[in-house]
């Protein structure tokens, strides 16, 4: 897949899917991740608030026949799994029919996270379904914000992890690849992205959607300051020979024209007629991030 070919999200013409729940820093709507099964988008997002407000309140997941207009199908709250913030989830179906939603976990207290999964029969059963501690992370490593596909039987996951190694320097982030024969039992095999010194992403390089497998190309979020921590861009990576994600040199860094510039978290749904489908969460002009969606431009 050339650059030219790269289907990239837009917000000149975008919709606003789910508005923040406020005004203001600290008040967004997204973290979003979404599939499309039997004509059926279903979206999941995480719903929070400034610091001082519970962060992270509550995962959502929600369906649409259009792919604009959802209805919200259930919710889990942070006090629901003893987290004190969420981020990114993932829902899907199961091969067997089933479902699950990956959960990104904040352990109270402190900067670690972690990713659990629930399981259940249907999308609505999700909140009560079976809880499985996927990835607990560690004492050195925080993990969150998962990017999950299935192919051919095989679970695939590019994962956000911060290191807890030095105090005051957790907002750093990589990202590794693993895989799983269920999707819940994962093997790492390595770190595949990682920060670029001196460049707009120096400060950490979060995979947030795969764009093709073959070749393997993905959005990605990035930041050059620990100041700029949630206030990430976005733009292109391929993977080379080895399986390693490269920065593509000639990809445009793409942010919100409004508020912090803030434009993270994208994730890409191929539709029918070949198009694709962006959820993005964006900065409005008062600070506050709105979860949009638009078709690829």
């Amino acid at each position: 897949m050339d650059l030219v070919d790269t289907p990239l999200p837009a917000v000149e013409d975008a919709q606003v899917v789910v508005p923040a729940p406020g005004s203001g820093p600290g008040n967004w709507a997204g973290a979003a991740s979404a599939v499309l099964v039997d004509g059926v988008t279903y979206l999941t997002y995480r719903v929070r608030r400034p610091l001082l407000d519970g962060r992270g309140i509550a995962t959502v997941v929600s369906r649409s026949t259009d792919g604009v207009t959802f209805t919200p199908v259930c919710e889990v709250m942070r006090d629901d799994v003893g987290a004190e913030s969420f981020e990114r989830p993932v829902v899907c179906r199961r091969p067997d029919g089933g479902w699950r939603l990956y959960l990104s976990c904040a352990t109270p207290g402190s900067k670690h996270w972690w990713v659990e999964a629930l399981d259940a029969d249907t999308p609505e059963e999700l909140p009560r379904g079976r809880r499985t501690v996927v990835l607990p992370g560690s004492d050195t490593v925080a993990v969150k914000d998962p990017v999950i596909t299935l192919r051919d039987g095989l679970w695939e996951m590019w994962l956000c992890e911060h290191p807890l190694t030095d105090p005051g320097h957790e907002d750093r982030m990589s990202t590794s690849y693993l895989t799983s024969d269920d999707g819940l039992v994962w093997e790492r095999h390595g770190t595949v992205l990682e920060p670029t010194p001196g460049s707009w992403d120096a400060r950490g390089a979060r995979v947030t959607t795969v764009l093709s497998h073959d070749p393997l190309v993905v959005l990605y979020d990035g930041r050059p300051t620990a100041e700029d921590n949630w206030h990430e861009t976005t733009s292109v990576a391929r993977a080379d020979a080895t399986g390693v994600l490269r920065p593509a040199p000639d990809a445009p860094v793409l942010r919100s024209p409004a508020g912090d510039g803030a434009m993270r978290y994208a994730s890409a749904v191929p539709q029918p007629d070949g198009s694709t489908r962006f959820y993005v969460e964006v900065a409005r002009p008062d600070g506050a991030h709105d979860l949009v969606t638009s078709l690829a431009r």
